[in-house]
């Protein structure tokens, strides 16, 4: 009886998906494909030794210090990830709602991280004391959050799609601005302010998730920022006591910290981690 010759073997290189001849090497593929390449990344981890290809395998091969195109840096930036992860998210749109400390620095991580799409709100101008902790320039001094993020986020990642709102967000316009967000940060100083926000999202439109911060001032215990599932869609992240008070400023390092546990609880529900 005649032997079947073995099915081809399905991966992708550089985001794009070939079919080889089965069985073959890591080493063989990079040969053929780009010889001159400076790192392999082999499922989301840098390796240096050959292995045998398997079905599904995600490879990103780089040459340090060549320009890619817009389509090849988005599979670069995304080759450290967990494979799997840029597919589920890519299509994704998150609303920020205030972009000080907390929320241009969860912009930026979302960005980096491969959302497809984020609503920015935020009526204020950049100043310099937004410097200690916001992910602004000197150069930016002056200029409208929203555009100077948008500026920031273009240089990161160019097929970010970003929708701008110069505007105080209230009441009234919650669900015109953020109607498209599977997930909506809430990144206000103001008590008043994100209480209105959470409110508004979760009588409105409550089959959003709101990812809210409460407590993030000071340079206290890392460990005290915690997050907290307040509800099935509602979750608040911070060690929910330190307010910025005279006396108990707002800071970079614990500011950061409380962001990126923000970040991360959008990302574990864009990936169904939360349900």
């Amino acid at each position: 009886m005649e032997e079947k010759p073995p099915s081809p073997l399905r991966i992708k290189v550089n985001e794009k998906e070939m079919a080889l001849q089965s069985p073959t090497t890591l080493f063989r593929l990079v040969n053929q494909i780009k010889p001159d390449t400076d790192l392999i990344i082999y499922n989301g981890f840098p390796v240096t030794s050959d292995l045998p290809l398997k079905q599904g395998d995600e490879i990103v091969l780089i040459r340090k210090g060549e320009i890619p195109s817009p389509e090849e840096l988005e599979s670069f930036m995304m080759a450290r990830h967990t494979p799997g992860v840029h597919q589920k998210i890519k299509k994704a749109v998150v609303g920020i709602a205030g972009l000080g400390g907390l929320g241009s620095t969860v912009a930026i991580a979302l960005a980096r991280v491969g959302v497809g799409k984020l609503i920015l709100v935020d009526f204020d101008v950049v100043e310099p004391s937004n410097l200690n902790r916001q992910q602004y320039f000197l150069h930016q001094i002056g200029k409208p959050k929203v555009e100077a993020l948008q500026a920031i986020l273009s240089q990161i990642t160019p097929t970010l799609i970003v929708r701008c709102y110069n505007e105080r967000l209230g009441w009234e316009n919650v669900e015109r601005i953020f109607g498209d967000a599977q997930v909506v940060v809430e990144a206000f100083d103001r008590a008043e302010e994100k209480a209105m926000l959470i409110n508004a999202v979760s009588q409105k439109m409550p089959d959003k998730y709101v990812v809210a911060a409460s407590g993030v001032a000071g340079f206290g215990d890392n460990n005290e920022i915690q997050t907290v599932r307040f509800s099935p869609k509602i979750f608040i992240i911070g060690d929910q006591k330190t307010a910025a008070q005279p006396g108990v400023g707002l800071m970079a390092p614990r500011v950061g910290i409380a962001a990126h546990h923000q970040a991360n609880t959008v990302l574990r529900i864009l990936l169904g981690e939360e349900k």
